[in-house]
């Protein structure tokens, strides 16, 4: 560990839990990602709780295309790795939309077909708190028995009231329901929070750290508020009618947050990645390298790092 750093979790100047570090003490290495889309959908674009999807999702924007077998994926995953690290891990990361949403028996399929590839080490499953009814919460206990999984819940926030604008179609109770379920069966869960949602303010992105932290999950993604094209709040955006963070305020936010956040949860991520030809906002976040610079640099001068506030 790097001197002055107050912060256990770490082998170098980091002050937060960083997901290479976590991999490091856990797998040996670097594990990459193969991000797999399982050609699913999601219940609040198909009518079954609602259209269109959240505001900030550009998943229903359009058609849906046919995805490749999973296999393939994988192996053309693997192709491109291989031209960076000639011996190497992947986690297959279920990503696109909402994926325990379906017969559990293409579910059982789906997830077998990407644990049978050689270079396959575990499971990044995402989903909704809504669609984790008993028998598919029973298949996850069985994979988790069998591998490395990791389920993503998409809270975003912890207040309904926004949560209403955005059109999440659940509220925080459902969520909470079924982080516990996931919790009594020892299943790795990751939160995924986004700052700068219409409406809100530091303190309510802060009560949003604060609240998840209290649950002591096992890791959790915090990221910005992408306005992508072909998105209702891309539209609201063009209109003058939301706005996006400064890499300020955002950097500050984050900071702040960390304090708050147990010192043993993994940040898997603390910036997102919008993709660029639909990105409209903020431009600034398509600069990953200088956001998280100047987290490091703020966590420094602040003398911060997760956990500093976090009450038992």
């Amino acid at each position: 560990m790097v001197k002055n750093n107050p912060f256990i979790y770490s082998d170098d100047n980091k002050r937060y839990h960083t997901l290479y570090y976590h991999n490091k003490h856990t797998f040996g290495g670097r594990i990459w990602k193969a991000v797999i889309d399982g050609g699913f959908t999601c219940p609040n674009l198909d009518g079954t709780k609602g259209i269109g999807g959240c505001a900030f999702c550009d998943g229903g924007s359009g058609a849906f295309t046919k995805p490749l077998p999973i296999q393939e994926q994988i192996a053309l995953e693997s192709e491109r790795i291989a031209k960076k690290q000639s011996d190497f891990k992947m986690i297959a990361y279920f990503q696109v939309h909402t994926n325990t949403y379906a017969p559990i028996g293409e579910l059982q399929q789906k997830f077998r077909t990407a644990l049978n590839c050689p270079e396959i080490v575990g499971l990044s499953i995402g989903t909704r708190p809504d669609c984790l009814p008993d028998e598919v919460l029973k298949l996850l206990s069985e994979l988790n028995e069998q591998t490395y999984l990791t389920i993503e819940l998409g809270v975003q926030t912890i207040h309904d009231r926004t949560a209403e604008n955005f059109n999440r179609g659940y509220c925080f109770n459902e969520f909470l329901e079924s982080y516990h379920k996931l919790q009594e069966r020892n299943i790795r869960t990751c939160l995924h929070v986004i700052n700068g949602l219409p409406d809100e303010n530091f303190s309510d992105m802060l009560e949003t750290a604060k609240v998840l932290g209290s649950l002591r999950p096992q890791a959790m993604k915090i990221q910005l508020l992408h306005i992508l094209e072909g998105t209702r709040y891309g539209e609201l955006w063009k209109c003058g009618k939301i706005c996006v963070m400064s890499q300020h305020d955002y950097i500050e936010t984050v900071v702040r947050q960390m304090e708050v956040i147990p010192p043993e949860t993994v940040l898997e991520r603390v910036t997102g990645d919008g993709e660029k030809r639909k990105m409209l906002a903020p431009l600034w976040s398509m600069d990953k390298i200088r956001t998280l610079g100047g987290i490091d640099k703020m966590q420094a001068e602040l003398d911060s790092w997760q956990g500093k506030l976090f009450d038992e």
